[in-house]
């Protein structure tokens, strides 16, 4: 494409074949972006399907004039993940964003949550997340160090289940909420090295998200479908451009039109006793400040 707020930005999109990921691909290519297509092919668990959706993205992304290659790398592979940040920079010349974006589900209330479950949500999600950026950020140091100028982007993908839990989802929660950590600490660290980071809390109609919320993610017809993964396509452009590069560190969770952004814990009511408390009365002065605490948003799904 010969124009647009992301022209000749190179992104690597992870899990980019269906959904929220297609969505972002075509966007950004539509604003200018080449885009490496990551996407396994795998199910809504992670189990093998033999589909290989990432050359469809990529096909689609040539047709409207764009420059895009498939990668079918497994992103919690962190060797796999280096080849994937080489063959962006070998095959368009740089890097300059990452979009961590791949993940599936295996929803179970905790009390059935098996070991290996939880180990496959965390590692998908988390190390997914850690293994990509790891090699970009090394990229973009060495050049910093190297004299060079970086404006550079990463791009979390956190979730409503990490910023306030959602019943069935424990490890999908723990994992979204570790991201959002993971996202300040990055922030914070890489800023020196012209880096940002920030991430997105979607509400859209997914495979994932249609398994546990269809009835209420269906499209009305005659009205604006809100949850058209399309809606977030926008918002991640402009992150990923060179607009963004005074904003750093935010989660944004976004709704169709209604863009938020999340304000994260904050120091609430305190009480100082100038001495040290003891298990019998500590009790009642807890009582009072959380009377005088703001109310949290309530976990998905509870009663």
């Amino acid at each position: 494409m010969s124009s647009g707020i992301c022209k000749d930005r190179v992104i690597i999109v992870t899990g980019a074949g269906r959904g929220l990921g297609r969505a972002y691909a075509l966007g950004l290519a539509a604003e200018g972006a080449k885009v490496i297509v990551n996407d396994l092919g795998v199910g809504t668990h992670g189990d093998e399907t033999g589909e290989q959706p990432a050359h469809q993205v990529v096909d689609e992304i040539r047709a409207m004039g764009g420059e895009a290659i498939a990668n079918l790398d497994d992103v919690t592979d962190y060797d796999a993940a280096g080849r994937m940040v080489r063959t962006a920079i070998d095959t368009f010349g740089d890097l300059h964003c990452v979009v961590n974006n791949a993940g599936f589900v295996r929803d179970r209330m905790f009390v059935s949550c098996s070991p290996e479950e939880w180990d496959a949500v965390l590692s998908v999600h988390l190390r997914g997340h850690f293994c990509i950026s790891r090699h970009a950020a090394d990229h973009w140091r060495a050049q910093s160090k190297a004299g060079q100028k970086v404006d550079a982007r990463i791009i979390n993908t956190s979730s409503g289940a990490g910023l306030q839990g959602s019943v069935g989802q424990s490890a999908y929660s723990a994992a979204k909420a570790g991201i959002a950590a993971l996202t300040l600490v990055q922030a914070a660290e890489l800023g020196r090295y012209g880096v940002t980071a920030n991430a997105l809390a979607p509400n859209a109609r997914t495979r994932m998200t249609e398994t546990a919320f269809s009835e209420m993610m269906q499209a009305k017809e005659g009205s604006f479908d809100i949850f058209d993964p399309d809606n977030s396509a926008p918002l991640l452009a402009w992150l990923c451009s060179t607009a963004s590069a005074d904003v750093t560190g935010q989660v944004f969770e976004l709704l169709g039109g209604n863009i938020r952004i999340c304000e994260g814990w904050r120091d609430g009511p305190e009480f100082d006793k100038g001495s040290r408390w003891d298990a019998a009365s500590i009790g009642e002065k807890i009582t009072e400040l959380l009377a005088h605490r703001n109310p949290a948003k309530p976990v998905y799904g509870a009663k």
